[in-house]
């Protein structure tokens, strides 16, 4: 063979004039002759093998060249071909390879079959593949049609075939063909043939599918041969970037692929290069790349994951993006570091340069846990997490980590807080340091520890052995210093320094007592004075052994003798001991084995202490976290609170102090209107109560009601109600625990088995729970609740037996909302019987629990007997006879008292002065509360029960009729049908008119009849109300009191009759109490009676500046209600409310957001009211600090989103700057506007309305809120708009400096002469007084009218003649004579806005 074929840079190449030897296609046959030379092909390849592609290449270079014209068979039989040929070359290379004796013809003969087979191979596959996606692209809108079946199967055969090809060209290049070349140098073509055909398969959209697994991964092989084999590893790492920045979804692929290349075929060079290639990427390359960095992020954390370890050794490449502008990037390189301290720098055996490397990859984690971007905050969150939850942090990291995840707590990003709580959870579900986490009980333990460590330090330090230090080493350490000295001291002296230095040179007695004093001044350090006294000393004593050598006065001489003097002549004898205990040396060295030992335990001690200290630290930290997640949990972000719950689970479940806050917090939340939210809080707390753990059922169960028992001690009634829900779930869930559970519960209230009293009331309330799911766990066991609870020893427990009552109450049909007759019992049933006896015996007890039986006693009387009137009926006669017993018995007669006004008693005025038997003030308010409480419940029965019986009686007699009257209908049906159904509506509505009319007539009549006992109480309730001063009592005015509300629920005769009294109590009484329970007894009124209690609006918003902060919040909470469902119309006193949000309590400053929170549901409602609500804000009498009234509008402002609202907003507080007339109100003005969210309209407006403010500019309270609307308008502003908004800041500037007379404008100067006058007037007339003023401020005392005189409410002189206001006043005067607490007809409010009645079963609040 005289020819060699060179793969060629483009196929065109090939029909070319060559070079010398090279091969030349010559015969390029046209596309209708290639099937019979495929068919000559086929029988080549059978009979001479694959050396046939020598003499038919130029057939399989046709069908390249004509690839757009040829049929696809004719494409794929070529393939099944080239694959032959390409197998072949796989079978018979590897015998010939290891012949040694290959001739060189042969050697090119078989060189030229495998590149011409190679070569056309991988060119045809890349023509499939690109035909193949442009098919797909084609026929992807038909999914259903025939045409796009057909390319489906197409496109599934070609996928098939593409693996073939694949696993043929890797079995040919696994083979070791390099020496067929000369020198073993493969060329380069050939290798990027190859490796272009794989890249281009790639670069399919579908190639990371998991259905393409086994294509992905042949391709991953092939490449990897090549770099391996085919010295292909730079072109690799090059390829790998040009992938990630064309093709974002090949990041997991190219990760893939750098993976199996570095391990299975041992290149690990290449993890270097691809990082290098990466690191090397400057931040304005990355920022043209767009697409491209996200998929270097992508693959840099899969490779991360894939092989943490080859990294290290490049990491440091990769950590100068830290510092760049690429959130993503700096993500990836976080995550890299994640998972190299995961999997790499992990556990106790790294040595000095791991631990080295592990510290300051952590150091870098925790700087970007400040990062400047959330979304890299909240990963490296995720990587700590990963982290926690694989024991990867070293302890002495968790206290700082911990620290920090504790305040990313506060971000202002979601996804950050949200990460926070997964960390924290993940610290406490992974702590190394306690199962149970309570800084309170760990205090005891530390202190103990510590005082032992003491103790351990003191016994150490006193058997220490005494340190001594030689003399010469002491003389070494002074030598320098002493050296200069004795240098300074031998310079030459002026005479007056020499007579002073033998002023302070005193004479010795003899040589020695010399040398001792000398060395004594060297060991305190007086070098100079031993120096000269040396030096004295030769001339003193010139024979003297010791002083002998300084006959030669020089430096040398002089130290020589200092150090003789000081150390003596044998330099290891002489020893300095320093000031310590002295201990003998032999005694030492005989305990050093228990100095040991002790030793030992010091070290024990002291780790022992610090874990103590760092789980205290830990706790803390914990602690923490949970009142700041507790927060969270009713944010209104779903995921938010999802996270807080789980987290809030975690920690019950490890003990940690305060974790039952939370768990109880996020109860209510099962009300929720978000599924997600609630089915969180039903899964914790399945979780934590309703899957107990233990060996059998029995344990499983006891389990289980302790941890409900221990959830409801001392919970609120809100948390009670909430539990109800997460029960009746359990129970009617068809648990198998239910039977054992009810068991358990039985036996504890019963007392079987000893429990605590609290115990034994959550065990039936518990009951109660699960009778709303199944009636007959508490019916059939009726008898039993009425002989433990409500049986002889009831008055010894009330709160047992009231909540039994409430467990009771769970079987009726009020409760159930049954369908049906009513399940009522007979009034001689001995439940009845039990409540009567225990409500009578304890009206004449001073038992403070007996209030909260008899209401829910009552209740269930009214629930669940048939005849309920008649019972209390009796019931009140038995108590007051009881009442008037204690009179009788008593025996103590008092002066000057009232007599009780009884049914029955003396009412006579000339007995006042006589001494008459006096009753129990607490006796008698229990009286009075049971009546009240008669009276609710006999409204409710009426217009609850009996009503709903009415109707459901005249619903069957209908149904009876209707069934009568089907043969006779059915005959006229056609003709008249929709005229019958009208005549059914009306029907039906004027029954139902009928049944409220019969029920209000009952009520307005008949209750309060002269024959009816109720009547009877009604002037002792109005004389305990009017008169204070002699009813002063505590507990029986706040009885009467709210015993009044009640009774005037019955009509509205008795409503309007005591209204104003009732008004008295909540503007005058002095207890907090009264006035709470005044507030919603109105507000019950307020929804029974709205027309009535219509003008009194503003006497019920003045309460909400109330001392007392119980009263301000009952107020607020009462109001709330009525204004969010329409029963109050909203006006200005709305502002009354806005007050409250700067309220000092915070509780209370809640409720007051809360309000307008919900307010701004409904539309325009607080875009309506801010205006006036400014306007009384800003009022110079209310005098409210002007940062209060900041805070306050700032949080209005928020509900401003609209921007014909803000529009509409500026407009009209400019033209109140007209009506403004002080500074003060000025500058309110000018903040409110500064405040809203200004649009361009907004501008234009302000603009319009200049001449509202223009001449208040020069003040600076004007001035620099309108300035800083324009440094808002100016970012992000449009070229137009801003030089709009720079003209109008220098017209606000200018008039600012030099006033709005001196400012030159064409456009004032033409309206000056009309606006100047009429501005000036309106600008300074002073608004009329609209009457807001005397009314005093929170905890000042009102005037009194009369403060020596009369015992009761009187009605005051109006103060002011020209306000209308009804002024309520009071008096508690107990020398004037009693009158009743009425007011003046003129100072009644009239009814000004009429509100139309509700149905009358809608109005009774429950």
């Amino acid at each position: 063979m005289s020819w060699d074929f060179f793969v060629p840079v483009c196929v065109g190449d090939l029909v070319k004039t060559g070079g010398i030897n090279q091969y030349v296609v010559q015969d390029v046959v046209s596309p209708k002759q290639l099937p019979s030379h495929l068919n000559s092909f086929k029988a080549a390849l059978r009979s001479q093998g694959p050396l046939c592609i020598l003499e038919h290449f130029d057939t399989g270079y046709t069908v390249l060249q004509h690839c757009h014209k040829v049929d696809m068979s004719v494409k794929e039989d070529t393939l099944e071909l080239l694959i032959q040929v390409v197998s072949g070359l796989s079978v018979s290379l590897p015998s010939l390879l290891l012949n040694a004796s290959l001739s060189a013809p042969d050697r090119k003969e078989q060189l030229n079959a495998v590149k011409m087979s190679v070569f056309l191979l991988c060119k045809l596959t890349e023509i499939l593949e690109s035909d193949s996606y442009r098919q797909s692209i084609v026929t992807a809108p038909s999914k259903g049609s025939k045409k796009g079946k057909a390319a489906g199967e197409g496109l599934l055969q070609w996928d098939s075939e593409r693996e073939t090809v694949l696993q043929a060209l890797t079995q040919l290049l696994q083979l070791d063909i390099r020496s067929l070349w000369s020198l073993s140098l493969v060329e380069e073509e050939f290798i990027s043939c190859v490796t272009c055909c794989c890249y281009k398969l790639l670069e399919n959209p579908t190639i990371s599918h998991v259905k393409n697994k086994p294509t992905r991964d042949a391709i991953i092989h092939l490449l990897g041969v090549q770099v391996k084999k085919y010295n292909h590893l730079l072109g690799a790492s090059v390829k790998v970037i040009q992938l990630l920045q064309h093709f974002e979804q090949l990041s997991s692929v190219c990760a893939q692929a750098v993976s199996v290349w570095s391990t299975e075929y041992g290149v690990k060079a290449i993890v270097g290069e691809v990082m290098r290639e990466i690191g090397q990427k400057s931040s304005e390359e990355l920022a043209r790349e767009g697409s491209g960095v996200k998929a270097f992020s992508s693959f840099l954390s899969e490779l991360g994951t894939l092989v943490p370890d080859t990294m290290i050794p490049n990491i440091s490449v990769l950590l100068t993006h830290l510092e760049g502008e690429s959130p993503s990037l700096r993500v990836a390189v976080c995550e890299v570091l994640g998972e190299v301290l995961v999997r790499v720098l992990s556990g106790d055996g790294l040595d000095e340069s791991g631990r080295a490397d592990r510290d300051r990859f952590m150091d870098t984690l925790q700087e970007h846990l400040h990062d400047t971007h959330s979304y890299v905050r909240a990963r490296v969150l995720q990587v700590y997490t990963r982290i926690v939850n694989s024991k990867a942090l070293p302890l002495n990291r968790y206290s700082e980590v911990m620290g920090l995840a504790v305040g990313r707590l506060m971000d202002k990003s979601i996804n950050v807080v949200k990460s926070a709580i997964q960390l924290l959870a993940a610290f406490i579900a992974h702590n190394p340091y306690s199962c149970k986490l309570s800084s309170a009980d760990l205090k005891k333990p530390l202190e103990k520890e510590t005082d032992k460590l003491r103790e351990l330090r003191e016994r150490l330090q006193e058997n220490a052995p005494v340190a001594v230090i030689k003399a010469s080493e002491l003389w070494a350490a002074m030598e320098p210093e002493l050296l200069l000295t004795v240098r300074a001291e031998l310079e030459p002296t002026s005479e007056g320094e020499q007579q002073e230095r033998e002023e302070d040179e005193a004479g010795e007695e003899d040589d020695r007592a010399t040398a001792v004093q000398i060395a004594q001044f060297l060991r305190i350090n007086k070098y100079r004075n031993a120096v000269r006294l040396c030096v004295r000393a030769h001339s003193l004593f010139p024979e003297s052994e010791m002083f002998s050598s300084l006959t030669t006065l020089t430096p040398e001489t002089l130290l020589d003798t200092l150090a003789l003097l000081f150390k003596g002549p044998d330099q290891d004898s002489s020893e300095v001991r320093e000031d310590l205990p002295s201990t003998p040396q032999k005694e030492g060295a005989g305990d050093g084995g228990k100095e040991g030992v002790e030793e030992s335990e010091l070290k024990k001690q002291e780790m022992l202490l610090q874990y103590l200290k760092d789980t205290e630290s830990f706790a803390l930290q914990v602690e923490r976290a949970i009142a700041v997640i507790n927060t969270m949990l009713y944010w209104k972000t779903t995921s938010v609170v999802q996270e807080a719950v789980q987290f809030c689970v975690t920690v019950c479940e490890f003990s940690v102090a305060n974790s039952l806050t939370g768990v109880r917090k996020m109860l209510p939340l099962v009300w929720s209107t978000d599924a997600a939210i609630k089915d969180a809080v039903v899964q914790a707390y399945r979780r934590l109560y309703l899957n107990p753990q233990g060996d059998n059922t029995r344990a499983k169960a006891q389990t289980l009601v302790d941890s409900l028992s221990e959830l409801m001690v001392d919970a609120s009634l809100g948390t009670i109600q909430c539990l109800e829900e997460i029960v009746q779930e359990f129970f009617g869930g068809g648990s198998s625990l239910q039977s054992t559970v009810v068991q358990v519960l039985w036996e504890r209230f019963t007392g079987k088995r000893e429990t605590s009293s609290l115990h034994r009331r959550a065990a039936v309330l518990l009951l109660g729970m699960a009778a709303r799911a199944e009636r007959e766990v508490v019916l059939s066991n009726l008898d039993t609740l009425c002989s433990v609870a409500l049986g002889e020893k009831l008055t010894e427990d009330f709160l047992l037996a009231r909540d039994s009552v409430i467990t009771i109450c769970n079987i009726t049909d009020h409760v159930r909302q049954c369908k049906g007759a009513p399940f009522r019992l007979p009034q001689d049933n001995q439940l009845f019987t039990c409540l009567t006896q225990a409500i009578a015996e304890g009206v004449v007890m001073a038992d403070p629990h007996w209030q909260s039986f008899m209401e829910q006693a009552v209740r269930l009387l009214y629930f669940l007997s048939e005849s309920p009137d008649q019972l209390c009926s009796r019931l009140l006669q038995r108590c007051s006879r009881l009442l008037l017993d204690q009179i009788a018995e008593g025996g103590e007669m008092l002066a000057n008292k009232d007599v009780s006004q009884l049914p029955g008693a003396s009412q006579d005025p000339e007995e006042q002065g006589e001494q008459v038997p006096a009753v129990s003030c607490v006796s008698l308010a229990q009286l009075l509360s049971l009546c009240g409480c008669v009276a609710f419940w006999q409204v409710s029965h009426l217009e609850r029960s009996v009503s709903t019986e009415l109707r459901r009686r005249r619903g069957e007699t209908e149904e009876r009729e209707e069934k009568a009257k089907v043969p006779s209908r059915k005959a006229k049906q056609a003709a008249n049908d929709s005229s019958v159904e009208e005549e059914l509506g009306l029907m039906g509505a004027s029954a139902e008119d009928t049944e409220a009319e019969l029920i209000r007539k009952i009520c307005e009549t008949e209750l309060l009849a002269e024959e009816n006992l109720l009547c009877s109480f009604l002037p002792l309730l109005v004389r305990v109300c009017s008169s204070p001063g002699r009813y002063c009592h505590p507990q029986l005015t706040t009885a009467a009191c709210l015993a009044l509300s009640q009774y005037m629920m019955i009509s509205p005769s008795v409503c309007e009759e005591h209204i104003r009294l009732l008004f008295t109590v909540l503007e005058r009484s002095s207890l907090p109490v009264v006035r709470a329970n005044a507030i919603i007894g109105l507000g019950d009124l307020t929804v029974r009676f709205p027309n009535i209690l219509e003008p009194w609006t503003q006497n019920l918003y003045t309460r909400l500046s109330d001392e007392n902060p119980a009263v301000r919040q009952t107020a607020v909470t009462v109001l709330t209600q009525l204004v969010l469902k329409d029963v109050l119309k909203v006006k200005g006193q709305v502002s009354e409310v806005a007050v409250l949000l700067i309220d000092p309590q915070t509780h209370i400053a809640s409720l007051a957001l809360n309000f307008f929170n919900e307010l701004a549901s409904k539309d325009n409602a607080i875009y309506n009211l801010l205006p006036d609500i400014i306007s009384r804000l800003s009022d110079p009498e209310r005098a409210m600090n002007e940062e209060d009234f900041h805070t306050i509008m700032k949080q209005l402002f928020s509900y401003i989103t609209k921007e014909r609202q803000t529009e509409s907003l500026v407009e009209k507080l400019c033209q109140r700057f007209r009506t403004a007339k002080t500074e003060r109100q000025w500058c309110d003005l000018a903040v409110s506007l500064s405040l809203l969210s200004m649009c361009e309209r907004g501008l234009k407006r302000l603009q319009e309305c200049w001449e509202c403010y223009s001449d208040k500019l020069t003040e600076t309270g004007v001035y620099q809120p309108l300035l800083s609307i324009t440094a808002k308008l100016r970012r992000g502003a449009k070229p137009q708009l801003k030089v709009q908004v720079e003209e109008f800041e220098k017209r606000l500037t200018a008039v600012h400096t030099r006033g709005l007379e001196n400012v030159e404008s064409p456009e004032m100067e033409t309206k000056l002469p009309e606006g100047a006058g009429s501005s000036q007037n309106t600008t300074h007339t002073p608004l009329p007084n609209k009457g807001r003023g005397g009314r005093p401020k929170r905890g000042q005392a009102k005037p009194s009218v009369s403060s020596c005189h009369g015992d009761s409410f009187v009605t005051p002189k109006p103060t002011r003649k020209s306000s209308k206001k009804a002024v309520i006043t009071f008096s508690s005067d107990e020398e004037e004579e009693e009158e009743d607490a009425v007011m003046a007809e003129s100072e009644t409010p009239k009814v000004t806005t009429p509100i139309a009645r509700t149905s009358r079963r809608a109005r009774l609040r429950h």
